[in-house]
């Protein structure tokens, strides 16, 4: 993982000087890391889909104000696929909340096996998506960082300016509520 992250800074350089090349290779590196993330934040693929997309666009219009982290764009993806989930988890509820509003007719229906085992699916999905949107923003950063994205609580402490025994006792806390 070294060597990736150090080429990372040298596309990333590359790539506010204009290289599109460099953009895409950066794109291609992350872009199914990214889409994990965000549909392990969201239980839906279309939304993960839109979230990715999303995160690289903010990507590439903050790209004087990214933070590289030990040479890597990653950990700023990945904050920054967390805080767009959010906000799509909360525009959604508000749409919903509109949509429950109207009035509408009754429908019945007689799900098939293939049906209901999609239910289940997303209804884990959705519990899921649920208990991470329970969290507060930095608590939800430290757990994706270190439990969906495997780094060491020390690296996720230092990506969020945390010490390591806050991010530690942040982690206990969020496991043990």
């Amino acid at each position: 993982m070294g060597n990736v992250e150090s080429e990372d800074g040298e596309l990333w350089f590359r790539s506010i000087k204009g290289d599109g090349e460099a953009f895409r290779v950066l794109y291609t590196r992350h872009r199914d890391r990214i889409f994990r993330h965000a549909y392990r934040l969201s239980g839906d693929r279309q939304d993960a889909e839109d979230i990715m997309a999303t995160a690289f666009l903010e990507l590439w219009r903050r790209r004087t104000k990214v933070r590289i982290v030990e040479g890597s764009i990653l950990p700023w993806l990945l904050v920054t696929t967390t805080n767009t989930a959010r906000n799509s988890a909360r525009a959604a509820l508000r749409y919903r909340r509109l949509l429950d509003s109207l009035p509408r007719r009754e429908e019945t229906s007689d799900p098939t096996g293939e049906d209901l085992l999609l239910g289940y699916q997303g209804a884990l999905d959705k519990d899921l998506a649920r208990a991470l949107g329970a969290l507060n923003a930095e608590d939800l950063h430290l757990v994706s960082l270190v439990v969906f994205e495997d780094y060491n609580i020390s690296a996720a402490a230092a990506v969020l300016n945390l010490t390591p025994g806050s991010a530690k006792t942040r982690l206990h806390r969020d496991a043990s509520a």
